[in-house]
């Protein structure tokens, strides 16, 4: 069965060049266009995966991965920010609320997917 990730990001075309480097290499991508709607896919389907933006509408990234991580199912679950943020005080943010790993925009496609297949195979 495909491992399945959730892509937040406010950026339909970032979205879709995530959406379409993962798939395919045959993983299953779930979308979400902010931090809120991340949280309401991420609890009615069980990702292996979320990847998700800093600075969106609504909730942002690190508030986003706070509040998964305040859930039990994803307490453990792997989370990357992809942001275009890279300054080394953001990192450690994202570093405190959970972030297992980040990779800055614009993205290699390639990268992203070294880095995907690193942390859930």
């Amino acid at each position: 069965m495909a491992k399945k990730i959730l892509a937040v990001d406010d950026s339909a075309s970032i979205r879709q060049m995530v959406s379409f480097t993962l798939r395919s290499a045959g993983y299953e991508v779930v979308e979400a266009v902010d931090g809120n709607a991340g949280v309401s896919q991420a609890k009615s389907t069980q990702v292996d995966l979320v990847l998700t933006d800093q600075n969106m509408p609504g909730m942002d990234g690190l508030t986003l991965i706070r509040t998964l991580r305040g859930l039990p199912q994803y307490s453990a679950t792997p989370i990357l920010m992809l942001t275009t943020e890279s300054s080394d005080a953001m990192k450690q943010q994202g570093r405190a609320v959970g972030a297992t790993g980040w990779l800055v925009k614009p993205f290699d496609p390639q990268k992203l997917l070294e880095v995907v297949r690193k942390v859930i195979g």
